[in-house]
């Protein structure tokens, strides 16, 4: 199992995490808020809703933080490679971009994320 993601992070990196930084919180209110409209309509919506509670997560390496949040700044951005009001394939870089960065920090989302994401899910599915 790699654990690159480990290691010290670089000059750019943290100049990366420093912008990130700045604006986290209004990133995740908007993926936040969007999970929530659209929760059951996003096929993967857990793994976005996990990614964000990593990164919430104290314990989240910063590396591990600036890797989430870009995928999830990704998602809530108005201009991306498919625009999101395509039907089939408007979502389908949004899926891939967080598809990708779970699988570069694998280990770092635990399944007591995932059981918190699966949790608000269900929440949100029953508040309609």
């Amino acid at each position: 199992m790699s654990v690159e993601w480990r290691e010290p992070m670089s000059k750019a990196e943290m100049q990366a995490m420093r912008r990130a930084a700045r604006d986290e919180a209004g990133i995740l209110a908007e993926v936040l808020a969007m999970l929530r409209k659209l929760a059951r309509a996003l096929p993967f919506a857990e793994d976005a809703l996990a990614a964000h509670l990593c990164v919430r997560d104290p314990a989240t390496s910063r590396r591990v933080k600036l890797i989430l949040l870009a995928a999830l700044a990704y998602l809530v951005m108005p201009i991306d490679g498919i625009p999101d009001f395509l039907p089939l394939l408007g979502f389908g870089d949004d899926a891939a971009m967080i598809a990708a960065a779970i699988a570069a920090v694998r280990g770092a989302i635990t399944p007591e994320h995932r059981a918190q994401a699966r949790a608000m899910l269900d929440e949100a599915q029953y508040k309609d």
